[in-house]
């Protein structure tokens, strides 16, 4: 009997044992700005790997900063998640992503690597008043000792004038390295990968659960990839462009209306497009409107109008804080003005083809353009030769002229195009020519 009981004892004790050294880890990515997007992939992560009851989490983060209230949100999630979370830092870890590997219960960095530098900063990226920075430092050293790490050095990361003998004593606020990191405690381990983060806690046996996108979020991405958005900024310039060469509002506004909340909506979702980098656009599109249907010409309306709207594309593809682009590398920067220059280009020259493509085009209907021919045997004049003798005739415009329109001479009215520019509604004219079956007249 007591051999059995023994027997039993040591399977359970082995089965145990067993479950035990089998480590769930569930795996999240924060690869970004610290914006809202993070802090909601954070909410999401801790929650699912809570459902699944995973034993472990581990956050690769390559971050050069972001917004401070986000970044704090996810440092009090990580600091009250009953489920130990690592943080494999891999490269960067700056500004608000030093405050989130801090808040994690063990730090590991790929060689090269660097945490630190977390000052906050105002929207031009000039380091605040030391009013601005003491909330900071305060959340820097309130975590360092909740994690068990030198309170010092975690305020020397936003504080320059803090002092510690052999570590900083530069003026400069405090970034360390991969080795420094280590040397100082507020590193666990250098390492190359996620394996490389169980392996150096002898974790064998343990399985990845990687963090799965909702539908909503896949979209989203979906529509920021930059082949995506140049092609929703091509359908913006082309409906704008259909809809000024047909008369009311059509198909092809709707078009450009489409595309443009397609554009803006997952960027603003996104945590990359303000509310006035919206209005932004707005007001250059209303610009540009005012510019070709009320004021005559083209001139610093119109050319402002198109500034705004393409600053506006530009800006709402790039993290920035009211122009601040201290957290996106200039390699992002130039990426995103190049896809905007280039769609813009593209979306102009593929509609003028396009358009003279549709009226050519042949459908069960015949073509778009009236191509019917009338000739002189059958009866048909190429013009009215009586409207020659309205040559030298004075009469008043019944439309604006830009430069066509209608003009009235005594009491009958008569196509006409402006010899030069535009001519207001109710302008006297005088007809000094004739051609193409339309009279040509100038402002008297």
């Amino acid at each position: 009997m007591k051999r059995i009981i023994a027997l039993l004892t040591y399977l359970l004790f082995t089965i145990s044992t067993i479950a035990q050294t089998h480590q769930k880890v569930y795996y999240y990515e924060i690869d970004d700005v610290i914006a809202k997007p993070a802090l909601k992939r954070t909410q999401s992560a801790l929650k699912d790997a809570k459902e699944q009851n995973a034993d472990l989490i581990l956050l690769r983060l390559n971050t050069f900063g972001g917004e401070l209230e986000a970044a704090d949100k996810i440092r009090t999630l990580l600091m009250k998640s009953e489920i130990p979370v690592y943080v494999f830092i891999d490269v960067n870890a700056a500004s608000a992503g030093a405050l989130i590997s801090i808040a994690c219960d063990s730090i590991y960095m790929v060689p090269g690597a660097s945490i630190g530098a977390a000052s906050v900063v105002d929207q031009e990226g000039t380091v605040l008043p030391d009013k601005y920075q003491s909330y900071m430092r305060s959340l820097m050293r309130s975590t360092a000792e909740k994690k068990g790490r030198d309170p010092d050095i975690a305020q020397a990361m936003v504080d320059p004038d803090v002092y510690i003998e052999g570590i900083i004593d530069s003026n400069k606020v405090l970034t360390f390295t991969t080795s420094e990191a280590i040397l100082h405690g507020f590193c666990e381990g250098e390492v190359n990968s996620r394996e490389e983060v169980m392996e150096i806690n002898n974790i064998t046996d343990y399985k990845f659960v990687e963090q799965e996108l909702s539908w909503v979020d896949r979209f989203i991405l979906f529509l920021i990839n930059p082949i995506v958005s140049g092609l929703l900024i091509m359908a913006i310039i082309g409906g704008i462009y259909f809809e000024l060469q047909t008369p009311g509002v059509g198909f092809p506004l709707i078009v450009a209306i489409t595309a443009a909340l397609l554009f803006f909506a997952p960027h603003y979702i996104h945590g990359l497009a303000a509310h006035w980098e919206i209005l932004l656009f707005i007001v250059g599109l209303v610009l540009l409107l005012v510019e070709i249907f009320v004021i005559p010409g083209f001139g610093i309306v119109g050319v402002s109008g198109i500034v705004l709207m393409v600053t506006s594309l530009i800006l709402a593809m790039i993290f920035n804080i009211k122009f601040n682009f201290q957290f996106t590398p200039p390699s992002t920067i130039f990426q995103s003005i190049m896809i905007v220059v280039v769609a813009l280009a593209a979306g102009f020259g593929l509609s003028i083809w396009l358009g003279k493509k549709l009226i050519l085009m042949r459908t069960p209907f015949g073509t778009i353009a009236l191509n019917t021919e009338m000739h002189k045997e059958e009866g048909y004049l190429s013009q009215n030769v009586e409207w020659h003798q309205l040559v030298g005739k004075e009469g008043i415009t019944v439309t604006i002229l830009r430069p066509a329109g209608k003009i009235e001479i005594d009491g009958t009215q008569y196509d006409a195009v402006a010899k030069r520019g535009v001519i207001e509604r109710d302008t006297p004219i005088k007809v000094v020519g004739f051609e193409n079956s339309q009279l040509v007249v100038i402002p008297q």
